[in-house]
């Protein structure tokens, strides 16, 4: 991976770190559930102007914008909303690979290597750590948060199900199925905020919106808009593409180290030092299942045969049969996949996506390294 990738792997991630701060800020405003309307809405009004749709079916849009939209942000916010500390929001999210692992394994049928299964553990101490640490911090009342969060994972792993489905019918638009999803939540989002939070909770949202509190909160809204979803979700796309999974997603793993750095510096939020034990905790396990180990990696690279196809050749051939799609098709990434699809919010495609021609204002005509390794994911 050449350094300008890496470092763009980088920016995308301190990108997703701020997001975390940009969201707790536009809260400060606006109740939650019409927070995350505002949001899909302005990324679902351009879509439907602009964007052609893709060419999955959309049952499974339908599931990727419910798990993915729906279920992960009303679940996050709420939980911010209720108390949840910005920095450790960012880090139980993280519970969405370990929920993905077990969800492919289970609906997908996909196999569960020792080494995925293992790091599902270590996540999932790491977990029970925070919650058990959380349990004991002012009679309980600081656990429901971080259960709100958990189940925000949960339904990010449900749409990560929703996204390999679709993509096994449209690969190569990871990008614009990410733009389509934005069309999901909005209608569901605005009856469950009025039904909520009400008409006068709404109304009251859009007053002071020229005060440092509602500049702040627009700020953070335009940020999540469009450098977090837009920018960082095209860039990381166009790099999921050049090369394999198991070499970018392990970056997404900075996500929490900067969501937890950001919010000290920024606003001031402390940590509990138990807490970011456990959490290193859940950073090491998810990292675990996410990458190859050298051996087995190296193996196929000494006989002439790129890595990630003589891994992921013949899993990829039984997805796609027990899922219907044609064999060979990007139902998944070898062994990595299920961990490796839930560190990033939209797939790695299998041919340059739609992004490439924004992303690649930024980074560049691939090399010929990146071809091949693009040539070897459209096996």
């Amino acid at each position: 991976m050449p350094a300008r990738d890496r470092l763009l792997a980088v920016l995308v991630a301190v990108a997703w770190g701020l997001n975390f701060p940009a969201i707790h800020l536009s809260l400060q405003q606006f109740p939650p559930f019409l927070l995350v309307a505002l949001r899909f809405t302005l990324l679902a009004v351009p879509t439907l102007l602009w964007v052609r749709r893709p060419s999955a079916p959309w049952r499974w849009v339908l599931l990727y914008g419910l798990g993915f939209g729906v279920l992960q942000f009303v679940f996050l916010y709420l939980a911010m909303d209720s108390g949840m500390p910005t920095g450790l929001a960012s880090l139980v999210l993280q519970s969405s690979a370990p929920f993905t692992v077990l969800l492919a394994a289970g609906f997908l049928r996909e196999r569960v290597t020792g080494r995925q299964a293992l790091g599902v553990a270590v996540a999932v101490a790491g977990l029970g750590g925070i919650a058990v640490h959380r349990a004991g911090l002012d009679g309980g009342a600081t656990l429901l948060p971080v259960v709100l969060t958990l189940c925000g994972g949960l339904g990010w792993a449900t749409g990560n199900l929703g996204n390999r489905l679709a993509m096994q019918h449209a690969p190569g638009e990871g990008f614009r199925l990410m733009l389509w999803m934005s069309v999901v939540p909005p209608i569901p989002l605005a009856a469950l905020s009025l039904a909520v939070e009400g008409p006068s909770r709404i109304a009251a949202s859009f007053h002071g919106l020229t005060t440092r509190t509602g500049l702040l909160a627009l700020a953070g809204l335009a940020f999540t808009v469009l450098v977090a979803t837009v920018g960082g979700s095209g860039v990381w796309t166009t790099l999921m593409g050049r090369h394999p999974s198991s070499t970018v997603a392990p970056f997404s793993m900075l996500v929490p180290v900067v969501g937890i750095g950001a919010s000290w510096l920024l606003l001031r939020e402390g940590t509990e030092p138990a807490e970011l034990v456990w959490g290193a905790l859940v950073v090491a396990g998810v990292l675990l299942g996410s990458t190859r180990g050298r051996r087995r990696a190296a193996m196929p690279a000494a006989s002439g045969v790129p890595s990630e196809a003589a891994s992921g050749r013949s899993s990829d051939v039984a997805a796609g049969r027990r899922s219907g799609g044609p064999s060979g098709q990007a139902a998944g990434e070898g062994t990595t996949s299920a961990v490796a699809i839930a560190a990033t919010p939209s797939p790695r495609p299998v041919s340059p996506s739609p992004s490439v021609v924004v992303a690649e204002t930024l980074t560049g005509p691939p090399a010929a390294d990146d071809s091949a390794a693009s040539a070897s994911a459209r096996r």
